[in-house]
């Protein structure tokens, strides 16, 4: 049984996707710190949807159109 061939997301060298490589889906430890340097430096990023940010700390749409302090809750 043949293994599945993989090319590595940073330099596109084709690979076997098996145990025998940590790196992958890179092919070396390089490639790796290569696709981790990029992400620090922000080269990649997730977008964020506006729904989510806005609404992440318990807010309700009337005090973020409002752009109003947020009153404290009772507990």
């Amino acid at each position: 049984m043949s293994s599945t061939k993989i090319k590595c997301p940073t330099c596109s060298k084709e690979q076997a996707w098996d145990s025998s490589n940590p790196f992958r889906p890179f092919c070396s430890e390089r490639c790796k710190m290569i696709d981790l340097g990029a992400w620090a430096s922000e080269e990649y990023s997730i977008p964020e949807s506006k729904a989510a940010s806005n609404f992440s700390s318990g807010e309700t749409e009337e005090q973020i159109d409002k752009d109003q302090p947020i009153p404290p809750t009772m507990h």
